[in-house]
């Protein structure tokens, strides 16, 4: 690992030796030489120089481990962190982890996915380098019927951490990000439960940062946008991440200690969905329409419609247009 080495370059905050650095790891001038060779090849820029050594002059925008847990200062959420060049996706990766006895709070993120997957196993566009495809893994002490509340608790986490880049979110219900009627943000919440006990909730997270118009697909281009087009400039992946990592961390400890009541009224406050004519297709075909008036205490939607109130736990829920 070359972390050891990376590290002094930081601490030194300018110039400094090969052999210093060696001295003070217990390693030969040519093993520093090596560490600082796969520095560079991992997109660190280090300079070099005649009895001066060597300074790092920046870090690369990639979604690796140093990077991520630098100054993450979590306490359960992001304490271990699974990094990989390109996976299938991201939830499959962690759901086989989980199985295998991971902890909890794992966090496993791709630069890509090749079968990224959203709600109603529809597929999601997940380039490299341009996004961050993530998802977190919960041991949670509540019941197996709060679960899908997970959902919505990734949601708020998201809005939160584009508030730190001065972006405000609107959650379509339940958990789709959007600007301008275009979504950003995509998350999937899968669990593995008992009667009276989750064994383990996996938090699928698919954030468009710096994906360019021309980036998507056509198919793609007149419903999906990305940080960086709503910002007007590209966004650090890597300090994104670390926010949303944050915010989720400090949600989860607040559920697992009072429940999801602060979590559905901070939903509340991202939400577009409340107050608006919707279309309802819920999972066994049927189509209705109503005003989205709330969500109650287990997070499903409270429609309005002319023959009465009606509640929805899942379906495809379509804001309809003003008249």
């Amino acid at each position: 690992m070359s972390s050891d080495v990376l590290e002094l370059l930081r601490a030194a905050g300018g110039y400094i030796s090969g052999e210093k650095m060696a001295e003070r790891l217990g390693v030969t001038r040519a093993a520093v030489w090596k560490k600082i060779a796969a520095l560079r090849d991992a997109g660190y820029d280090i300079s070099s120089a005649p009895r001066s050594g060597y300074v790092l002059r920046s870090s690369p925008d990639r979604l690796i481990e140093t990077e991520i847990t630098r100054g993450l200062a979590t306490r359960l959420i992001g304490q271990k962190v699974i990094c990989y060049d390109a996976v299938n996706s991201t939830n499959l990766v962690l759901k086989d982890l989980a199985r295998a006895g991971a902890e909890d709070g794992t966090v496993v993120v791709a630069d890509s996915q090749g079968t990224g997957r959203g709600r109603m196993e529809r597929a999601f566009f997940s380039p490299p380098g341009k996004g961050i495809w993530v998802s977190i893994l919960l041991r949670p002490t509540f019941l197996p019927q709060d679960a899908p509340k997970c959902t919505l608790m990734a949601a708020v986490a998201v809005a939160r951490a584009m508030e730190k880049f001065g972006l405000r979110a609107a959650i379509k219900w339940p958990n789709d990000i959007m600007h301008d009627g275009r979504k950003l943000v995509g998350i999937l919440t899968e669990m593995s439960a008992e009667m009276d006990r989750v064994n383990y909730v996996v938090i699928g997270i698919g954030i468009n940062v710096n994906i360019a118009p021309e980036d998507f697909p056509e198919e793609l281009r007149s419903v999906a946008t990305s940080l960086m087009q709503m910002k007007g400039e590209p966004l650090s992946r890597v300090a994104f991440l670390q926010e949303l990592l944050r915010a989720l961390d400090a949600l989860y400890a607040d559920v697992q200690r009072d429940g999801f009541a602060s979590v559905l009224a901070a939903w509340r406050e991202y939400a577009v969905t409340l107050g608006q004519t919707v279309r309802v297709i819920a999972p066994a075909g049927e189509e209705f329409e109503g005003v989205a008036s709330d969500i109650d205490a287990e997070g499903a939607l409270l429609i309005d419609t002319e023959h009465g109130q009606r509640r929805v736990l899942a379906g495809d829920v379509s804001i309809r247009p003003k008249k």
